[in-house]
């Protein structure tokens, strides 16, 4: 049989490969042979969902919701949405501003579908959520990255904004609070950033995934609060996955103006049509619900994050800032760089991240995967007892 070359969608073969991917193949093999390996790389919580929630979803299934529904939505939580963002986020919107979708990733890459044309420049801090500059590209945009620095917790500033800024620019991804840096933004630092956008007529993707996530009497503000121009400008994105440890259930929605959402509904009607009906009316009772699992879940958060934060700045060749919100923090490795450890050069955080998976069976992110080699990224979305091994082991391997 002869060699043939496939010719591929140049377009696909430009989206990356996750740099993690070995890493991961390599921890799952390892369990696979019994090896105790302890991941610090989970980006789901390890509760489960709420009870209420999972009896929302059975009594659907009993009750015959199992058919396809309208591809922005039930009307229930359509309706729910629009209740949630008005009592919490000071957001008044219609269930015509409302599409749900399969996750709040489907939600991103439906707005960044809808409003990008081939050339557009998509602003977007650095470290970055992995699949933001991918969604960016297949969408037919240029990402652009602007590095945040690790003394403004990662946060952009106006400068920054203005540098990046050309007559290309059609976005800017706002991610609070943010992964993987935890970073969270503030009522004046988001009123400048409102203002720049309106000022500047840019659209703002403004993923907010986490925002129930946020600690230390913080409060989140969404940046489409600041007033009717730039709620125009803004598409929010929001989910059932991360504050209702809902992640496989695969809700995520986007609340923006009518003309873009029907934009948006129409890529989504042709390429998944609904997120899954069962999913959708748990997902009325996740938001009307009892809420009291939020806080419980917050509380265990809080005491792992504080302790992995002390203990990491307490690892010789580490250091980090405590974030505000979310569950991951992001360790500088900058000192390691250079350094000969168990025999091996650590050249990059890709080479850290496989020296502690080979010698400290421990299972770290790469800040490569951010755009942020000098660092790598840490989930504390594991158990207390696995945190305190996993950062032993780390401690042990690098002294």
């Amino acid at each position: 049989m002869t060699n043939l070359k496939f010719n591929l969608s140049t377009k696909a073969l430009m989206i990356s490969p996750s740099i993690t991917l070995d890493i991961t193949a390599k921890a799952k093999e390892m369990r696979d042979k019994g090896i105790d390996v302890i991941s610090f790389g989970a980006g789901e919580p390890d509760f489960n969902t709420p009870k209420n929630i999972q009896e929302a979803g059975i009594n659907a299934i009993k009750c015959g919701n199992t058919r396809y529904t309208a591809t922005s939505g039930i009307p229930e939580l359509k309706s729910a949405i629009c209740e949630k963002l008005s009592k919490e986020n000071d957001l008044d919107y219609k269930p015509s501003n409302i599409i749900v979708s399969n996750g709040a990733k489907q939600s991103i890459f439906n707005s960044l579908f809808a409003i990008l044309n081939p050339g557009d420049e998509v602003i977007m801090p650095v470290p970055y959520w992995v699949s933001y500059p991918e969604f960016i590209t297949l969408s037919g945009g240029k990402p652009i990255p602007v590095e945040t620095k690790e003394e403004n917790s990662f946060k952009f500033v106006l400068e920054d904004l203005n540098r990046a800024l050309t007559q290309k620019t059609k976005a800017i991804i706002l991610n609070s609070p943010s992964n993987p840096t935890g970073a969270a933004y503030n009522q004046e630092e988001l009123k400048a950033i409102a203002e720049w956008a309106v000022k500047n007529n840019i659209f703002v993707i403004s993923d907010e995934i986490y925002e129930k996530l946020i600690y230390d009497n913080n409060k989140h503000i969404s940046i489409a609060s600041f007033g009717e121009e730039i709620k125009r400008l803004t598409i929010v994105i929001n989910g059932m996955s991360k504050a209702y440890a809902m992640t496989g259930w695969r809700i995520g929605y986007a609340a923006a103006d009518e003309e873009i959402v029907k934009v948006m509904t129409n890529v989504q009607s042709h390429t998944t049509s609904n997120a899954c009906s069962i999913s959708q009316y748990a997902s009325v009772e996740g938001l009307v619900g009892d809420q009291s699992m939020l806080e419980e879940m917050k509380e265990q958060f809080i005491l792992r994050r504080n302790y992995m934060v002390d203990k990491i700045n307490s690892i010789n060749g580490l250091s980090c800032k405590k974030p505000l919100g979310a569950f991951y923090v992001m360790a500088n490795i900058s000192k390691l760089k250079g350094k000969i450890i168990s025999g091996k050069t650590i050249s990059n955080s890709l080479d850290l991240a496989n020296l502690l998976l080979d010698e400290a069976k421990v299972a770290i992110v790469p800040g490569s995967a951010f755009g942020a080699d000098d660092f790598i990224r840490l989930s504390y979305a594991t158990s207390m007892n696995n945190i305190e091994e996993g950062l032993k082991r780390i401690e042990q391997i690098l002294k």
